[in-house]
């Protein structure tokens, strides 16, 4: 029977049909944010899980980032808090991490596709509602919640 790219791309990535009906995907691409994250890492932590897949998940400052003067430590102390919760635990997880310095910092439903990580056939997952906007590129893309960021880390 001749199948949509959805059904051919979920299909592909479905790991097994829960009891509760829902079906659990592998996720190819996780991009993380300074904002969604620090809490996911946080309940990383507190259970001892580790980063599964630090090859498939990439970071960018994106949403906490000033626009008037990007010098550190930033004047909002909620903005270095969080910037530097996104620094250490992509040290710690061995994620690579677009920062302000790496010339490839940006909006983080952006840089997928600017940096080539989004590539069709893909899942992908981001604690942003915008990520769906993968889907343009033949990809199943999902924006989730923070406890959702600590599944598919973990």
């Amino acid at each position: 029977m001749p199948q949509t790219l959805f059904q051919k791309v979920w299909d592909r990535h479905a790991v097994r049909q829960l009891p509760n009906g829902q079906t659990q995907l592998y996720i190819g691409l996780h991009l993380i944010h300074e904002v969604t994250s620090p809490q996911a890492f946080d309940e990383l932590a507190a259970r001892g899980w580790p980063v599964a897949a630090p090859d498939r998940t990439f970071a960018t400052l994106d949403h906490i980032v000033p626009t008037g003067t990007q010098v550190r430590p930033f004047a909002d102390g909620m903005a270095e808090t969080m910037t530097a919760a996104l620094e250490r635990n992509c040290r710690e997880h061995k994620i690579p991490l677009f920062d302000l310095a790496s010339g490839d910092q940006g909006i983080v439903h952006v840089i997928g596709p600017e940096l080539g990580l989004t590539q069709p056939g893909m899942t992908i997952c981001c604690g942003d509602s915008h990520t769906s906007t993968h889907g343009a590129f033949g990809a199943i893309a999902f924006g989730i919640g923070t406890s959702q960021v600590r599944d598919v880390l973990a």
